[in-house]
């Protein structure tokens, strides 16, 4: 790594940001108040809280949002005529699923084979902690050079929209000449990344019901309409015979014409089973990052243990889509729905309610800001050039910003490299990453403000 001081400063500090994020990942601080405690939620928040009001972040608060979590935001005053910065990332993580799969404590940040283990490290705790060791650095080294602003969000997870209401509610508050993301991630660990479009998303309940009670599958099978077996029809409606995703009237054959996929690689990095066939058509780049996919999230129905002879009178299932580049979210929910209506067997009743949606993203990656990034990477990579990928996850914040601040430049940056396992049993962050990723975007504040 370059001797730059600021690089010299961040490493410095990498064991204060190990404590810090170890006090971060502790708090379970999951948006779902019916499995998790608010009150974890709320701790977290607050700790973010006072990280910022001791780096002398004015105005900081609590923001109540609209879907009853909380995000953190604060100001930071820069020079006289400088331009301002929006720095994001969100406490809020997954749940750690099956904790019998985690090698060490999910909500334990934890030490192993060279990187710290713990829900949120990634995706996106780690990123908090990112934003703090840049301005620290920059504070170490002569002071930062914008105006900064932050914004921590508290249900990004759940895709529930509090934030976005909130900052369409209040559109001065948000408002900046650029904006840092800093919940996506390098291609490959070591390989600077910037992130040039996102995936957008809905969420879709599905209600099948078919009788008033379930049966004796002896008595009345094989003539009584089972709601379940119904269900499964209708979702496997949803996949071509290769697995690619079909909707009646969503295109699915857009292709990615950016850095590619390897499919070698992928596997690998899917952990996908030997024998086991990739699905969809095309390079993996287009099927992950320029087309629609469908997941069946979770199935209503009796568990395998203590399952009765029954014919099932009612089922139900989560359904998330992942809509491309180009594609409106909202259009491609009303598809989703009235393709699930019209593929349901049998006269079954079926009702579809969609729980949540963000709208895909593009980037303008000729914009100043991305110069200046690029510039930042290179340095903090030696000998490395800043690429550019998709990713195939949403950020549903993306949109409303570009749409309150047509005129701000959008960067997606981040912690969450493949081998990160955001969203999974063992989420794991490298130090090295954490630390050079910072080192770019103190670079790059330093840099933009130049500019």
């Amino acid at each position: 790594m370059s001797r730059d001081p600021i690089a010299e400063t961040i490493a410095s500090l990498m064991p204060k940001a190990k404590a810090e994020l170890t006090e971060l990942v502790a708090f379970k601080s999951v948006a779902d108040f019916g499995q998790f405690p608010r009150s974890e939620s709320e701790a977290a928040a607050n700790w973010v809280a006072d990280a910022l009001r001791a780096e002398g972040f004015q105005d900081v608060a609590l923001l109540d949002t609209p879907d009853g979590t909380q995000s953190v935001y604060g100001f930071l005053p820069g020079p006289e005529g400088a331009p301002t910065v929006l720095l994001y990332a969100h406490y809020d993580v997954q749940p750690p699923l099956d904790e019998a799969a985690w090698v060490t404590p999910p909500f334990e940040l934890t030490e192993r084979d060279g990187r710290w283990y713990g829900r949120g490290s990634a995706d996106c705790k780690g990123g908090v902690i990112m934003h703090l060791l840049a301005l620290r650095a920059l504070k170490a080294n002569g002071g930062v050079p914008v105006n900064v602003k932050v914004i921590v969000e508290g249900s990004e997870e759940q895709g529930t929209g509090g934030l976005e209401r909130y900052a369409e509610e209040h559109p001065e508050l948000l408002t900046a000449d650029t904006i840092v993301i800093g919940d996506a991630g390098n291609f490959r660990v070591g390989l600077p990344t910037a992130t040039s479009t996102l995936r957008g998303m809905t969420l879709v309940r599905v209600t099948v019901d078919t009788l008033e009670g379930n049966l004796h599958s002896g008595q009345f099978g094989g003539a009584a309409p089972d709601a379940l077996a119904a269900l499964v029809r209708a979702l496997d409606s949803l996949r071509a015979e290769d697995g690619s995703t079909t909707v009646d009237g969503l295109t699915g054959d857009a292709v990615w014409d950016g850095l590619q996929y390897e499919e070698d690689d992928f596997r690998k990095d899917a952990k996908v089973l030997a024998g086991v066939e990739l699905i969809g058509g095309g390079t993996v780049a287009d099927r992950i990052w320029a087309r629609p996919a469908v997941t069946v999230l979770g199935i209503d129905c009796p568990p395998v243990v203590g399952a009765t002879p029954s014919v099932q009178a009612g089922a139900r299932a989560l359904i998330s889509l992942r809509v491309p580049p180009g594609v409106d979210a909202a259009e491609a929910t009303k598809l989703l729905q009235a393709h699930i209506e019209s593929h349901t067997p049998w006269g079954a009743r079926v009702r579809t309610e969609q729980i949540g949606q963000g709208q895909p993203f593009r980037a303008d990656t000729t914009s100043p800001a991305y110069a200046a990034m690029a510039e930042a990477m290179s340095e903090a990579y030696p000998g490395q050039e800043m690429q550019y990928a998709g990713q195939g996850g949403s950020i549903p914040l993306c949109n409303t910003l570009s749409a309150l601040y047509p005129r701000a430049e959008i960067l997606l940056i981040g912690l969450s490299e493949p081998e990160a396992q955001i969203h999974a049993a063992n989420e794991s962050v490298s130090p090295e990453e954490l630390e050079r990723l910072s080192v770019a975007e103190a670079l790059f504040l330093r840099k933009y403000a130049a500019r």
